[in-house]
């Protein structure tokens, strides 16, 4: 398996997966990284373990086609046959999907299909978790389709809501979870890939 993520921030779950292909728990060899975001942290990381990095965005690509096939060329040169969205802060475009379908994976800061969708992102998320009183919230990994937190659910993880929380700290126990559940997941997709068919 060799991965590629497309990230906007901070890149926590690329992180992990990386971490966990490192440490020999994820059969798998991280590619390359996309980043719409040239001064995010996750292109700082990449440089520093040297992961191959790109940055594609819509400053140099306005038209979201020329994008759409600008990302699809640059996984193809790189060999990635499973994508990551960790944090990507945009809808990737239809050349993409139809290459990789059922091969992009995205995780959500909720037990989708509750608090998905355009708008939903980020502390937003957790935001409106607690105020909807909430006991459990979590993460989801799911495959990704056209539209916003689309797609078949993969892997959810739960995590309790306490009396306490504020968005800081259901942010830091849902965003704890998030990298486990996707090496989880991309875990099992290899898994499926290498079981011969009956």
């Amino acid at each position: 398996m060799k991965i590629g993520f497309l990230s906007s921030h901070g890149g926590s779950t690329a992180r992990a997966v990386v971490a966990a292909c490192a440490a020999g728990e994820l059969d798998a060899t991280p590619a390359l990284l996309i980043s719409n975001n040239s001064a995010s942290a996750v292109m700082r990381w990449a440089a520093e373990i040297n992961l191959p990095r790109l940055h594609l965005s819509g400053a140099a690509y306005p038209d979201a086609a020329e994008l759409d096939a600008a990302i699809l060329k640059s996984l193809r040169a790189h060999q990635v046959d499973t994508v990551i969205l960790s944090g990507y802060m945009r809808e990737l475009g239809p050349l993409t999907l139809s290459a990789y379908k059922e091969r992009v994976l995205n995780v959500h800061p909720s037990l989708l299909p509750k608090y998905g969708g355009r708008g939903m992102y980020g502390d937003l998320v957790h935001a409106a978790v607690l105020a909807a009183g909430e006991r459990v919230s979590g993460a989801t990994v799911h495959q990704v389709e056209a539209g916003i937190d689309e797609g078949p659910i993969v892997a959810q993880s739960r995590v309790a809501v306490l009396p306490d929380d504020t968005v800081a700290s259901l942010r830091a126990r849902v965003q704890a979870s998030e990298g486990p559940l996707m090496i989880q997941a991309l875990g099992a997709l290899s898994a499926a890939r290498e079981t011969p068919a009956c």
